[in-house]
């Protein structure tokens, strides 16, 4: 049985990791999330699920380009490492905390749809990322999605 298309919005500061060195690795795991209802979102993922790829901490901040899940959520190795920024002494590995899941690129795309153009949209005043969210992985509903998609001028079509 074939698994649901779910949609997400993952937000990255771009001199961290942007949508450019997405598309110039391909893919990438995305860890170092340390939010318990972001890695829950992120254990909810499924593999083809799309993603609004996000510049957080950007000018503008917004939406720059799609990619989808790759590598269902596994335990983010980062959590073990003194040297990680996401060093978590707590979390054992016999039963990880924190998980991380595989994006691969999609698209880059045409137009940033910005925060204050999210906001400012009749059609999306309910999506989470408009209620002053600071949730680094959230879902999406597939009309959100499309309609940002368009907005944006993405190639990428939502059926």
């Amino acid at each position: 049985m074939v698994a649901k298309r779910s949609y997400w919005l993952m937000k990255s500061e771009p001199d961290a990791y942007s949508i450019d060195d997405l598309e110039r690795d391909g893919s990438e795991p995305w860890d170092g999330i340390r939010n318990y209802q972001a890695r829950n979102n992120m254990r909810a993922m499924n593999l083809g699920d799309l993603v609004l790829f996000y510049h957080s901490n950007a000018k503008p901040p917004g939406v720059v380009g799609v990619a989808k899940v790759c590598k269902l959520a596994y335990p983010d190795h980062t959590a073990w490492d003194p040297k990680s920024n996401y060093f978590d002494p707590k979390s054992p590995q016999d039963n990880p905390r924190w998980e991380m899941v595989d994006l691969e690129f999609v698209e880059k795309t045409p137009n940033i749809v910005s925060l204050a153009d999210l906001k400012a949209d009749p059609a999306l005043t309910d999506m989470v990322v408009t209620q002053k969210s600071r949730l680094s992985v959230q879902p999406v509903g597939k009309e959100h999605f499309k309609h940002v998609l368009a907005v944006a001028g993405a190639r990428t079509k939502v059926r």
